[in-house]
């Protein structure tokens, strides 16, 4: 059971069991809830049918064990492990679209729902990719992919060791780097035409010392409620549509 779990991993619920059936992630099997009949379900099973997957009937309660928890809707999908992209294919995406590199590079991000939420983004804004370290990260999982509701199978991923050295890389091949700090310049003043890099800190410390030493500007979102702070996929949201909304869609 351990290797098995090492092998593939669970997209759980329907619309991002169809985005996994209807990307290029390998699909090992899909387990519907016995008796549900919908127009939802009968699209999944028709899918895993084209791929020549195998569908199981299963009682809820084999449903509610393999969500652990999560709202399963009826429909979980058994993937392969999720795949990890390299920087040479971010740029090598961009390039294709004959666009200015776009990337997202996220600092210690821990909340697998806030990752899934900034994918959802960079999904919608057609970011090249997203940047994370291997350590003190949250990484792909099944919660991640139930988050971004699709958009998993459609934003690569890059896992690295260091993420200084990656950023001093990025520089060299022409990348400006924008970091997040309460002392940056407004983030509506920000032009992110041409290659560049945002870089969102983690969910309660921010930026780390290092990566913020390697960011060539800061920007900050101003704010005048009472509340001072705003979760890290709403502010990630923010700056990313700025981002967008300057470069021209």
């Amino acid at each position: 059971m351990q290797e098995e779990a090492k092998q593939q991993d669970f997209v759980i619920g329907r619309h991002p069991a169809v985005a996994a059936l209807k990307g290029e992630q390998a699909v090992n099997k899909v387990f519907v809830q016995t008796g549900l009949k919908s127009d939802a379900i009968h699209e999944i099973v028709k899918l895993a049918k084209q791929k020549k997957v195998i569908v199981s009937q299963v009682p809820k309660a084999k449903l509610d064990l393999l969500a652990d928890g999560q709202n399963h809707q009826g429909v979980i999908v058994a993937v392969a492990a999720y795949e990890y992209s390299s920087l040479e294919n971010l740029f090598a995406i961009a390039k294709s679209r004959e666009e200015a590199p776009f990337f997202l590079i996220l600092d210690e991000i821990e909340d697998p729902h806030n990752l899934g939420s900034i994918m959802r983004t960079a999904d919608a804004v057609g970011v090249h990719g997203i940047i994370i370290p291997k350590r003190r990260a949250v990484q792909l999982t099944s919660t991640v992919a139930k988050t971004s509701t699709g958009a998993i199978e459609y934003v690569p991923v890059v896992r690295v060791t260091n993420l200084v050295q990656t950023i001093n890389e990025l520089k060299k091949q022409g990348v400006w780097i924008f970091g997040t700090d309460v002392k940056g310049r407004d983030f509506r003043t920000w032009d992110a035409k041409g290659p560049v890099a945002l870089v969102i800190g983690n969910e309660g410390k921010g930026i780390s010392p290092l990566v913020k030493k390697t960011c060539d500007e800061m920007l900050t979102i101003p704010m005048v409620g009472h509340v001072q702070s705003l979760n890290a996929s709403v502010a990630s949201s923010l700056l990313i549509y700025q981002g967008f909304t300057t470069r021209g869609s």
